[in-house]
């Protein structure tokens, strides 16, 4: 049974920085889908998506995988598609649960968890990857470097599913949505308290970027096609897409 997000119900005098640890795994389910309006759509487009991309024999990696939720998404739609899913994350807590929780699930499917840095795995022979909630807690400095390691470890065909929490340049659009965003957490039950001390607990920890700066970054590091395939308020999950290459003809 999933346990009730109570982390930041109490009073602290003074609120850390917010960390995957034990205590967040725990509530974890409650938390995200309380928290992120258009989660579980999301989750059902990752599903949908994947028997359309994914190539025989080939590795499709979730990282950031937390509990997993995305990687047995996947998992339950490749019975007819030969792949090996490997699940990453650097929380050691996350793993341990994921783990556990997959396997009261059968599947022929292989999955490896592995808990590392992404920035330090190798990504090769890929049809599919997955970033689901993950960009926004890597440094931004480290973003773009990120990207181009997955777009040469994606196959010609392979697809990038980015889901993130962003931002508005604009301040009235910032504000507005903002609000709507609040007012799905206080719909949800969170209290003003915990709304209030959990922003602050993210505060330099989850560093959002707008669509217009991930658009580019994808554009950048080689991507032909991507785009916006499903967006709540300040919540958008994007569709960039590695092309065939097909050689141009020379004239002789």
């Amino acid at each position: 049974m999933t346990q009730k997000d109570t982390l930041f119900a109490q009073p602290y005098e003074a609120v850390g920085a917010f960390q995957f640890d034990e205590s967040v795994v725990s509530v974890f389910p409650d938390m995200i889908q309380r928290s992120v309006p258009g989660y579980q759509t999301i989750l059902t487009g990752i599903g949908e998506l994947t028997p359309r991309f994914a190539q025989p024999q080939s590795r499709i990696y979730d990282l950031g995988c937390s509990l997993g939720a995305a990687t047995l998404t996947m998992r339950r739609k490749l019975e007819n598609t030969p792949c090996q899913i490997i699940a990453v994350d650097n929380s050691a807590a996350m793993i341990e649960r994921a783990t556990s929780y997959l396997a009261a699930f059968h599947s022929e499917v292989q999955v490896d968890f592995v808990l590392d840095d992404i920035a330090e795995i190798a990504i090769s022979n890929a049809s599919i990857v997955v970033l689901n909630f993950t960009l926004q807690f890597i440094s931004p400095d480290k973003r773009e470097a990120l990207l181009q390691k997955i777009y040469q470890g994606l196959n010609p065909g392979g697809v990038l599913i980015l889901s993130e929490k962003i931002h508005f340049d604009a301040p009235p659009i910032q504000e507005a949505i903002e609000h709507l965003h609040l007012q799905f957490k206080r719909a949800n039950g969170y209290s003003e308290l915990e709304i209030s001390q959990k922003r602050a607990s993210l505060e330099n920890v989850l560093i959002s970027d707008s669509a217009e700066q991930h658009l580019s970054r994808l554009k950048k590091v080689g991507f032909d096609h991507a785009a916006i395939w499903l967006q709540a308020y300040n919540f958008a999950s994007f569709l960039a897409i590695k092309n065939e290459k097909v050689p141009r003809e020379t004239s002789t």
